[in-house]
């Protein structure tokens, strides 16, 4: 039998839209839902009472809407709210953890940078994750504030970004790591030019194919797989048009997207 109900996907914003690359690529016969909460983006800077009230909104319609599984596309609201969401709702919930386990297995000179949104750099879901797979490394890590923003606004190939990413990585290329752990998944559209800073040698660790596997796994293991689907619909809470022009550049195709209120 093949489970035709939709994955939701959410972040606050355009940088879900890397990990939904990766499960189109693993899971092409799934449709999706893809909501960006930009009315209230950055999560990035919100407290962890109202990432778990937004992240509740949003979870709300996409079951609503018949999620067979919900894919919370954002290391900050996962660090945050998925113990949260797991307790408030029965459908299987994939979150967005850095990948420190795997940097701290593929570093030689034992030390890796981990950039991420300030609240997720703070976080206690962070730290436990340096304390319990990161022994023994040197850790740098470093809070991010405004990058995700340039990105949001699509501006990829601006001064900003690459000021801020002058400012953010020199610490962790004075250190000389030889691993970065990408902790906001609005920054893989930036890993080219994380690389530039950082020299050709560095290896840059994201999330996105390690959910899609994840999700694979969750739906084989409850018969919730799809064979006959393939579409995606998208939702921001934002302004439509302005999201539909971002998410098409960095999706590299035509995107239409429609508003709602939560």
């Amino acid at each position: 039998m093949s489970d035709k109900r939709p994955i939701g996907v959410f972040d606050s914003g355009v940088g879900g839209l890397s990990v939904l690359k990766e499960l189109h690529k693993l899971l092409p016969k799934e449709d999706f839902i893809f909501i960006a909460d930009q009315a209230h983006v950055p999560y990035g800077e919100k407290s962890q009472s109202q990432l778990c009230r937004l992240s509740h909104n949003v979870s709300d319609f996409l079951l609503k809407h018949g999620a067979k599984l919900i894919v919370v596309a954002c290391n900050t609201a996962t660090c945050h709210t998925i113990d949260y969401l797991r307790k408030k709702f029965k459908v299987p919930f994939v979150g967005t953890v850095p990948a420190v386990k795997t940097a701290a297995e593929k570093t030689v000179k034992k030390c890796i940078g981990v950039i991420s949104t300030p609240a997720t750099s703070g976080s206690d879901y962070l730290g436990s994750l340096i304390t319990n797979h990161a022994q023994g490394i040197k850790v740098i890590n470093v809070g991010c504030n405004g990058l995700e923003n340039v990105v949001e606004k699509g501006d990829i190939n601006s001064k900003e970004v690459e000021t801020l990413l002058s400012k953010y990585l020199e610490p962790i290329k004075r250190a000389e790591a030889d691993a970065v752990v990408l902790g906001c998944t609005h920054y893989p559209f930036l890993k080219a030019k994380i690389m530039k800073h950082l020299g050709p040698d560095i290896k840059i660790l994201d999330s996105g194919k390690a959910i899609a596997k994840r999700t694979l796994s969750l739906l084989e293991n409850s018969s919730f797989l799809n064979n006959s689907g393939g579409k995606s619909y998208y939702f921001t809470t934002g302004d439509s048009k302005n999201f539909s022009t971002v998410a098409s550049i960095l999706m590299d195709k035509n995107i239409s997207t429609k508003h709602i209120s939560l």
